[in-house]
């Protein structure tokens, strides 16, 4: 049981926390199926986060369940503006409180809502009704990430299992909205909570997240001038000029890629940008006037949102000022969703070496770290809370795409990982 006095356990404990988590462990599949029954894409997260206060009273735990205050999140340097309305959408939180607290206070942290599932036919099994084979979960959501739900979920009844209590507060948070804004998590911090360390068990196959990468929704509206194909020479083509500011926009994010901020050195091409819709044109016989893409930016850590924005506006002006095939043409950019400034934290911080040495406990050999090229929740602890924070989760496959599926392996190997974790960063107190 190598790591354990490292993670602040004795090899005894660690046997008994692992042995709980087994036993556990198909009650955490039974829930993970039940959370991807539940189709929670944005704006229809209710009937999961039910389930979770539901889950969280059931482990003994006061339920804050609330609407997210719009108002308030938005005067927050951290809010990404919002797509769709807060009205009947609740964040869910599960709060432990010690009658002492001994121990440094944890937020767990994951997001209830999941993307699109895509082409349904395409799917081996419907996307929302789970399967088990082969030693994985398939559906929707399954890995990103109500696995990572599950998981800080039943590392918490296993230690109540034992008989145990952790010995400061912990605050096990199931938010909305993540997957465009990061909103939900933003509402919790505004609401007040903070704590010592945040643990997010985001799907990224038992890694520890050293930095993590800005990200940008922009939306760019081209306007052309419509023709007749009689009249074809009189006409420019939104879509066409709409191609031509794309390959202005591809040649700003080669720049960035040539120029790697240090964290990101060892990651080939670690600034994507991703043109994720198009849509355009008004009648099939005509020249299109109008066009619209709609893109996902990132960004490197120590810039912040509004320099990101500022510059990638600055492209599409200077594009349209150089570039003559543009002559005539106009393009204006806009803001929704994520505006999502990076991270770095140190490996060397006591968190990462408490949750390294629980990795070692579970896995016998170190965890890998990882400089994520995508956003996470974690940068409203980090930046905005005074709470130092990293992801650590599950292995799973396709997220985002056909037959997304979460090893169950790895869900319990995360369980028992976190389980360790806060018998060592919170301590422990045994019930009565």
């Amino acid at each position: 049981m190598g790591g354990t006095a490292e993670a602040g356990l004795d090899a005894t404990l660690g046997a008994e926390i692992e042995r709980a988590v087994d036993a556990l462990q198909g009650e955490a599949v039974d829930l993970l199926c039940a959370l991807v029954r539940e189709n929670s894409q944005l704006g229809a997260e209710a009937a999961a986060q039910a389930r979770m206060a539901e889950t969280f009273a059931g482990l003994g735990l006061e339920v804050d369940a609330f609407e997210i205050d719009e108002a308030a999140i938005r005067r927050h340097p951290g809010y990404s503006p919002a797509p769709i309305s807060y009205a009947g959408r609740r964040n869910v939180v599960g709060i432990h409180r010690p009658a002492v607290t001994r121990g440094r206070s944890l937020i767990l942290n994951g997001h209830i809502d999941v993307v699109p599932p895509g082409d349904e036919s395409r799917w081996s099994t419907p996307p929302f009704s789970p399967a088990v084979r082969d030693g994985r979960l398939y559906g929707r959501g399954a890995g990103d990430m109500k696995a990572g739900i599950v998981a800080y979920t039943m590392a918490f009844k296993a230690l109540k299992t034992l008989g145990y209590a952790p010995a400061a507060p912990v605050y096990l948070q199931s938010v909305v909205e993540e997957e465009c804004t990061g909103n939900g998590a933003l509402a919790c911090l505004v609401r007040g909570y903070r704590a010592d360390a945040a643990i997010i068990p985001e799907p990224f196959n038992q890694t520890l997240m050293t930095a993590q990468i800005g990200v940008l929704w922009a939306t760019v509206n081209v306007t052309g001038l419509a023709a007749h194909m009689i009249d074809r020479g009189k006409g420019t083509s939104a879509i066409d000029a709409a191609m031509l500011i794309a390959a202005h926009m591809r040649a700003l994010e080669a720049e960035w890629n040539a120029a790697p901020h240090p964290a990101y050195a060892a990651v080939p091409h670690p600034i994507n940008f991703n043109l994720g819709r198009i849509a355009g044109g008004e009648w099939t016989s005509s020249v299109p006037e109008r066009c619209e893409m709609r893109w996902r930016l990132s960004f490197y850590p120590g810039i912040s949102a509004a320099e990101a924005s500022a510059a990638v506006e600055r492209r599409v002006a200077e594009a349209l000022a150089a570039d003559p095939r543009l002559a005539g043409c106009d393009a204006r950019v806009t803001w929704e969703g994520f505006q999502a400034p990076g991270f770095e934290i140190a490996a060397s911080h006591p968190m990462m070496r408490t949750l390294a040495a629980a990795h070692r406990a579970v896995a016998h050999g170190p965890a890998p770290e990882i400089a994520c090229t995508c956003t996470t929740d974690a940068r409203f602890f980090n930046l905005y809370g005074d709470t130092p924070a990293t992801c650590y989760g599950p292995e799973a496959t396709a997220i985002h795409t056909i037959d997304e599926s979460v090893s169950l392996k790895s869900l319990r190997d995360v369980t028992a990982v976190l389980a360790m974790f806060v018998a060592a960063w919170c301590g422990l107190d045994r019930r009565v």
